[in-house]
């Protein structure tokens, strides 16, 4: 029986066309692949954040005890070394120094090189000395700690402070100010900060004062002085701020010491309640430039022997210039405010190789400077002689040269040995000769004359805003 078909036969299925087969094979598979991609993310994130969960949770069942033992073996990882390094005591001022020679000073132009903590090259750690010993530096010792975990008996001090160390001392006139100096300068390039307190070294050995003319000069600059004794116990005290100088003025440039110049003398005029309008321009009867010659006199040690004579040379020369003015003044008997006074109002000064030549500080700029020495000192003295042409140099002034005394009341017993000389000389007094101390007189009172009608033709005005 054959069964026939009803209507038409079925019609072949078309084929894909290639590319669109591609395209959704393409499609499919990164679907999936975005689809295992989300699955993989959700479940390492969700694995990760699970496991920090469980750590923090974990944690925090012993927070405390795991926090104190972090900060408890981070107190006893601290190192103390000796402020004073024995390994360079032939090289004491060169580079690093022995005083903390563990850190590198940080250098930027015109500055002196300093420390600072804390910082970036400390990773964050406080300065932490401990310093009772005034006659061995290296018996003294300092560290760096972690703010959180300082040494056990710690004495912290908030604010900063200044820490000195100096190869000289802090009483001599020109000593100290060449230790001041650097921190001044620092504080004018840092919006004129002030530290809440001084550290004082001297071959790492702790100091407990500085002389009363540099403690006056630093306070009309930086406020009250107090000094940090360091007489709580025997535990290390841990500063939160400190800035270190350890080469006095060290790289400073010229230009930056003569504005720390202006500025000390500034802020002394303020201190001491002394205004200096007008000053350079005054005339006399005549119409003449008043000049203002001071003889800075000294007892003792590298005195005049003769000052009655040495007085008579410098008055009658100043006697033949019309407006020159003399004033006798003994170094001794000033109080600070008096010196600063005496040397505002000078514009030659005269006297013999001296700390009361610092002094020179708060005369104006282009004063001038003339220096006497005690035979022994132009044979025997050295670079050290020249100090106070450096310091005439660094403040701005004029320095007209010195005389060195050739005759001596002793000779020195064996001349072949130097130093012993040199010490025996040293402190000896100063003679004079007229002739060439009258010459010397009338040249120096024309220059500063000349100077002076100079300055009066000018528009130059002193301005008694200081900068800090």
């Amino acid at each position: 029986m054959e069964v026939k078909s009803s209507g038409r036969p079925l019609d072949k299925p078309k084929s894909l066309n290639p590319s669109i087969t591609i395209l959704l094979i393409g499609l499919f598979s990164l679907s999936l692949i975005l689809i295992l991609f989300h699955g993989f993310s959700s479940l390492s994130i969700s694995s990760a954040s699970w496991d920090f969960q469980k750590w923090r949770s974990e944690l925090g069942a012993n927070n405390n005890d795991d926090r104190d033992d972090l900060s408890s073996k981070l107190r006893d990882s601290v190192t103390f070394l000796p402020l004073k390094d024995l390994r360079f005591t032939k090289t004491a001022m060169e580079g690093n120094t022995w005083f903390m020679s563990s850190f590198n000073d940080t250098y930027e132009e015109n500055e002196s090189e300093y420390l600072y903590f804390p910082s970036q090259a400390s990773k964050g750690r406080l300065l932490c000395i401990k310093g009772h010993d005034q006659k061995d530096g290296s018996k003294n010792s300092y560290a760096l700690a972690w703010p959180q975990s300082l040494p056990n008996s710690t004495t912290f001090l908030k604010g900063l402070t200044f820490v000195s160390d100096t190869y000289y001392d802090y009483v001599n006139l020109w000593h100290g100010l060449s230790a001041m100096v650097p921190f001044v300068g620092w504080s004018m390039k840092n919006r004129c900060l002030k530290p809440t307190r001084w550290v004082l070294f001297h071959w790492g050995e702790l100091r407990d004062k500085m002389g009363l003319w540099l403690q006056n000069l630093m306070e009309a600059n930086l406020g009250k002085v107090l000094i940090e004794e360091m007489g709580n116990g025997e535990g290390p005290y841990c500063f939160e701020k400190a800035v270190v100088m350890r080469h006095n003025v060290g790289k400073m440039g010229k230009e930056k010491k003569r504005q720390v110049s202006d500025l000390l003398r500034c802020k002394a005029r303020v201190f001491c309640g002394i205004n200096p309008s007008g000053r350079g321009k005054e005339v006399g009867v005549s119409g003449e430039p008043i000049i203002r010659l001071t003889l800075l006199m000294r007892r003792g040690s590298r005195s005049f022997k003769d000052p009655t004579a040495v007085i008579s040379i410098f008055a009658r020369e100043c006697a033949l210039v019309d407006g020159c003015l003399l004033e006798v003044v003994q170094s001794e008997d000033q109080s600070f405010c008096d010196q600063v006074r005496v040397m505002t109002n000078t514009d030659i000064l005269a006297s013999p190789h001296g700390a009361q030549l610092t002094n020179m500080l708060f005369m104006d700029r282009n004063s001038s400077i003339m220096e006497f020495f005690p035979k022994g000192w132009l044979e025997l003295a050295g670079v050290g002689q020249y100090a106070h042409h450096w310091m005439a140099d660094q403040s701005g002034m004029k320095h007209q040269g010195a005389w060195w005394d050739l005759n001596a009341e002793e000779e020195c017993p064996d001349p072949k040995q130097q130093l012993e000389c040199f010490n025996f000389y040293k402190d000896g007094k100063v003679g004079h000769n007229e002739t060439y101390f009258a010459g010397w007189a009338r040249t120096v009172l024309n220059q500063v004359r000349i100077s002076k009608q100079q300055a009066m033709q000018s528009s130059q005005r002193y301005s008694n805003a200081c900068q800090c």
